[in-house]
């Protein structure tokens, strides 16, 4: 029998983390990420045991989504509109 494809596990974004997205006005900048990163980010926010650790990640996490043009700490640039 052939392996199942390994598929990402979704992740439900926590209350904190909408009410910071709401807080920052961070929300479309969110929705605008492919999905791939909203779901990386929200796994990672969601795996922060200490709250000085989540915090972190959160303050890092609304950083980039402000700037636009960083993902995980690394420069990233959108993708052209398709046509």
């Amino acid at each position: 029998m052939p392996p199942k494809p390994l598929t990402p596990q979704k992740h439900a974004m926590p209350g904190f983390v909408r009410s910071a997205l709401e807080k920052r006005d961070l929300v479309e900048a969110f929705r605008a990420r492919p999905a791939y990163q909203q779901n990386e980010y929200l796994g990672w926010l969601g795996k922060a045991k200490l709250e000085p650790d989540k915090q972190k990640r959160l303050a890092q996490f609304v950083d980039e989504l402000a700037k636009g043009n960083v993902y995980m700490g690394e420069p990233w640039t959108a993708p052209a509109p398709k046509a």
